[in-house]
């Protein structure tokens, strides 16, 4: 897809008083269009790296200094010079000294020096005999296998070489590396700011927690599933509650979450029905697209723009939410937060322990449970319900069946593809 191909201008190709529907457009081109209009925030901040878990680099980190920094012994034993040793052994050498990590070489390295793990090599020494594989007799050790050059010896860079580029910008910070930062005596890096995601849920059915239901009424579960999902990407949440079914208080909560986020995310009021204001109030402040996707939990989307917030008007369905969160939000808050790659979530082939009936020419996205055998083969088991508005589907399952567009009805024992829900973030 094209860079220079403008939102408006795809906004003036479709209809926006209908639903955007070349034949409802396949999820892979939803994504794609989509990603065609993000692009990575450049605002950065320093921070301590203490602070830095999943926070995305913004410069590259160069070592400036080896690790290790010294060469070193990675076994308690015996530092030795291999030249030294005379025929095929068995060999005895006398201790001569020894040195502890941290501190200095006592005595000399005239053959043995008693050595621990981390302590600086003498010179003049190039193997460590691992202290098992000794015998000691007072000062004296035996050994009967002559060690390889550098065995046991950890050399000065082999970790990383001072100059070397360690994390390319864009890298997303995990546990390990902050290790390797302070490894490095690096305590502060440049990292983006995090992402600001304003959202919020519409309808005057929808109860906040705390009040009784009255008949017709649910409680607002879209917004605690948003919660979980977006701590998952280590954004800003910005919390708006739930907006009656009132045109200006929804249009004054949209003006409010463009001026303080990046991203926008609402639930419900993407459809067609009478009560759904959203789209009108979208084509006046904004340049939003109204998508039906050919896809299963999760048909109605909208995506653009209100000023420079992306916005995402997701279907109200407790399952259409996430489905569609996973499927379109997560890779689009990744690409504008910074991360390259954007992690892409592994398909895995699986054999379907029961039949699965599908209408072809829509992606169709099952919740599933699958187990590995002892033999490391995936076997998923669709659940039996499916639908959009039973969430109780997500907490039971562990996976997504992915049924591809071209699939019709599937027989127990196909092979499909997977997605791990462990791997979604």
């Amino acid at each position: 897809m094209k860079k220079d191909i403008s939102l408006s201008d795809l906004i003036s190709k479709s209809n926006i008083e209908h639903d955007y529907d070349p034949n409802a457009m396949s999820v892979e081109k939803a994504r794609t269009w989509i990603t065609n209009f993000l692009s990575p925030l450049e605002q950065e901040e320093t921070i301590h790296i203490k602070d830095a878990l999943h926070r995305i680099l913004s410069k590259s980190v160069k070592a400036n200094i080896n690790v290790p920094n010294y060469d070193n012994s990675a076994m308690d034993g015996y530092a030795i010079n291999i030249d030294s040793l005379k025929g095929e052994g068995p060999f005895s050498l006398q201790i001569t000294g020894k040195v502890f990590a941290g501190n200095q070489l006592e005595g000399n390295a005239n053959e043995a020096v008693r050595i621990m793990t981390g302590a600086s090599i003498p010179a003049g020494l190039n193997a460590v005999i691992p202290q098992e594989h000794t015998e000691t007799h007072q000062d004296i050790i035996a050994f009967k296998t002559k060690p390889f050059f550098n065995q046991n010896i950890r050399r000065l860079g082999e970790d990383i070489k001072s100059g070397q580029i360690v994390f390319q910008s864009g890298r997303r910070i995990e546990s390990c590396d902050l290790g390797l930062l302070a490894s490095l005596g690096i305590d502060s890096i440049k990292v983006f700011r995090k992402i600001r995601v304003a959202f919020f849920s519409t309808g005057d059915e929808i109860i906040s927690l705390g009040n009784p239901l009255s008949p017709g009424q649910v409680y607002d579960s879209n917004r605690y599933s948003l919660i979980g999902l977006l701590k998952c990407l280590d954004v800003e949440a910005i919390d708006l509650g739930v907006v009656p079914d009132d045109k200006n208080i929804i249009e004054d909560t949209l003006k409010k979450a463009s001026n303080m986020a990046d991203v926008i995310i609402t639930t419900g009021g993407v459809s067609v029905g009478e009560a759904d204001y959203m789209k009108e109030i979208l084509k006046k402040i904004g340049e939003i697209l109204f998508w039906k996707i050919s896809m299963k939990p999760g048909r109605p989307l909208a995506y653009g723009k209100i000023g420079h917030c992306h916005y995402f008007g997701l279907p109200g369905n407790p399952v259409s939410t996430m489905v569609t969160f996973y499927q379109f939000v997560r890779e689009a808050i990744l690409t504008l937060a910074g991360q390259t790659p954007i992690p892409k979530v592994p398909l895995i082939k699986a054999k379907l322990l029961m039949s699965i009936k599908k209408i072809p020419g829509r992606t169709e996205f099952q919740r599933g449970i699958y187990e590995q055998d002892d033999d490391g083969i995936f076997n998923v088991t669709p659940l039996k319900d499916q639908g959009s508005g039973i969430l109780r589907s997500m907490s039971e399952a562990n996976c997504f069946i992915v049924l591809h567009e071209d699939m019709a009805h599937l027989e127990k024992d196909t092979w499909v593809d997977i997605q791990l829900f462990t791997s979604l973030f």
